[in-house]
């Protein structure tokens, strides 16, 4: 009885450990597919050049890969941000102390951050030193804000879906 029923145990085994895989393979495919819908930047080359080249994202922002104080990001680029505003869970990775409390004012009211000096941002070949942020305890998420505290040294350059940005 049981030399008959192990050639069907080993192909049930077997289309068992095909579906995993196809499952895997999938879910690898289908990752990267979300990946790039949210972040088309996700791959930003980072060189010596003064001109940052970013493409929207299907909801219409601009998401890209960064670095704060050396520490990678992701910023979402906002030009109705005064400073770059970071969450407080992202701020304690990079190890930015709380500078004085402010009042800041966004789309959901009246918060409290925490002003900071961040002593070097970078997007793509563009690095800036001694940038004002703040730290917000409020968001959520890892996605930083990247306000004109860094763009208004830019000259900035919108064209259909891409965004240029030079130094």
């Amino acid at each position: 009885m049981t030399s008959q029923h192990t050639p069907k145990r080993i192909g049930q085994g077997m289309w068992a450990v095909a579906w995993v895989m196809l499952l895997g393979l999938l879910y690898l495919f289908f990752e990267d597919q979300v990946k790039e819908k949210y972040n088309p930047n996700h791959d930003l080359v980072t060189d010596s050049s003064a001109e940052v080249i970013l493409k929207r994202n299907r909801s219409g922002h601009y998401v890209a890969p960064g670095e704060i104080n050396g520490t990678p990001v992701i910023f979402l680029l906002d030009t109705g941000a005064t400073t770059i505003s970071i969450p407080e869970a992202v701020a304690e990775r990079i190890g930015l102390e709380r500078g004085f409390r402010s009042e800041v004012s966004t789309a959901n009211g009246n918060i409290d951050v925490y002003n900071s000096r961040l002593d070097s941002v970078q997007l793509g070949g563009i690095t800036l030193h001694n940038i004002r942020g703040h730290i917000n305890p409020y968001m959520e998420g890892e996605t930083v804000l990247l306000g004109m505290s860094f763009m208004q040294h830019l000259e900035i350059i919108q064209k259909g879906d891409t965004l240029t940005l030079r130094r």
